[in-house]
């Protein structure tokens, strides 16, 4: 039912290319603040065009959150506003002389996905009511009663922005499209050592570095989510051990490894907030299954910033050293 199927539309979708740098955390973060104030008044528009097309307004906003955080330089000259951009071929109409036309008129003679919703006798992907009702009025068309994923399938043609854009959804819709608050990342209530040991050396399974900081603690001392985000991977792993990886809504991925066990009630999948028990410290690692004891007890805490297909480390020490003053609950979930 989408572009998949119609191969001679796919210039319609736009393709968002992406390319890893190192950057520092001021950075980064400067990317995540920037699509913080840029929709954080677009809820009720994916509120209303998702009411009006039977489309789960979190999709909407998914779409445009995971497009956005993974826009090149030359993606953001190309189309300077925020979210989601179709090719300006769909937009106007496949046959349309002028692939920029904005006159409404114009662009349904051609059949172009461009809608004047605001109704300032413009279609205009700059309009962001303009953008997100073509989008939803899209999605609706294409995906008929239930093929979501198909739609953004063609979207995106990419897995991983699949498994981003439903994620973020249902972060979206439990805790809002800016959910605030952190953690530190252990029950400060337990004794601890931080050692801000990042980019050191690490020789097990070949030459590396150390991509997080070790937060040294007794066994059984409480390990908690540190973000609003969800479970994307937990299980064993030979250099991490016993480990659980949480996203957020702006597509930072926070590590903690060398778990002793996990929190019941906390599986693959389950939405997290900041404070609530996730799993408790160990020693596993460096070997198969159940490994433990190679070294001491500690967390392994790490974060990584995505922007498209891959991802890097950086330093979480000013992060801690600032969640590390602030009040702390700790919240446990009933299993």
């Amino acid at each position: 039912m989408g572009f998949l199927n119609k191969p001679k539309l796919q210039v319609f979708l736009a393709t968002f290319c992406s390319f890893t740098i190192f950057v520092p955390w001021g950075q980064t973060t400067s990317i995540a603040q920037a699509a913080t104030k840029a929709d954080i008044k677009l809820q009720p528009i994916y509120e209303q065009y998702g009411k009006r097309f039977d489309v789960p307004w979190g999709i909407l906003a998914g779409i445009d959150r995971y497009a956005e955080l993974s826009k090149t330089k030359a993606d953001r000259n190309e189309h300077p506003f925020y979210g989601y951009a179709f090719d300006d071929v769909a937009w106007s109409g496949l046959s349309n002389p002028n692939s920029h036309d904005i006159d409404p008129m114009t662009i349904s003679l051609f059949g172009g996905l461009g809608v004047d919703a605001n109704r300032d006798r413009i279609a205009s992907q700059i309009e962001a009511e303009d953008r997100i009702a073509a989008l939803a009025s899209w999605i609706d068309l294409e995906s008929g009663e239930s093929d979501l994923d198909e739609c953004v399938w063609a979207l995106f043609q990419d897995p991983v922005a699949m498994d981003r854009v439903f994620a973020f959804s249902r972060i979206f819709e439990t805790f809002g499209l800016h959910p605030e608050g952190h953690c530190f990342p252990v029950d400060k209530r337990y004794n601890y050592t931080v050692k801000h040991t990042f980019g050191a050396g690490r020789s097990f399974g070949g030459r590396r570095i150390h991509e997080g900081v070790d937060i040294f603690a007794s066994y059984g001392t409480p390990v908690l989510a540190c973000s609003y985000g969800y479970v994307e991977l937990m299980g064993w792993n030979r250099f991490g051990g016993w480990r659980v990886g949480i996203r957020d809504g702006d597509n930072y991925y926070y590590y903690y490894a060398h778990l002793s066990s996990f929190a019941k009630g906390v599986k693959q999948g389950s939405l997290v907030r900041p404070g609530q028990v996730i799993g408790y410290v160990g020693s596993t690692g460096y070997g198969p299954p159940g490994t433990a004891g190679k070294f001491p007890p500690h967390l392994h805490f790490g974060i990584y910033r995505e922007i498209g297909h891959r991802e890097w480390a950086f330093s979480p020490s000013s992060m801690l050293a600032s969640w590390e003053r602030q009040k702390q609950t700790v919240m446990r979930v009933k299993s």
